[in-house]
C-alpha cells in the first residue's frame, strides 16, 4: 500500500463515518419532530416513545424528502432506533 492508497482509504473511511453520523443526526431529528419527543436520542426505541404505524409512514416520508430515497416502512419496525435505521439506510439506500 502506498502513501496515496493509505490517504485514499482514510478519506473513504472518514467520508463514510461523516455520512453515517449525518444520517443518524437526520433520523434523530425526524423521530423527534414526528413523535414530538425532544429528549429522543440515537438509541431511543420507536415503540417505547409511542411510535405507531402512522408515525412510521410519516418517518419514511420525511426520510424520502430529506435523502431522496424510498425507505420501506417495514424497516422502521425492524430497526426501531434512529441509529439502527440509519445504518440500514446508509448501507442499502444512500450512495456515497
Amino acid at each position: 500500500m502506498t502513501a496515496t492508497d493509505h490517504a485514499d482509504s482514510n478519506t473513504n473511511t472518514n467520508t463514510a463515518t461523516a455520512t453515517a453520523d449525518a444520517t443518524v443526526d437526520l433520523l434523530v431529528a425526524v423521530y423527534r419532530e414526528t413523535l414530538g419527543t425532544a429528549g429522543l436520542d440515537r438509541d431511543s426505541d420507536f415503540y417505547e416513545v409511542g411510535g405507531d404505524s402512522l408515525t412510521a409512514f410519516q418517518i419514511t416520508g420525511r426520510i424520502q424528502e430529506a435523502l431522496g430515497v424510498e425507505v420501506p416502512v417495514s424497516l422502521v419496525f425492524a430497526y426501531p432506533t434512529p441509529a439502527d435505521l440509519a445504518s440500514v439506510v446508509d448501507s442499502d439506500f444512500v450512495q456515497v
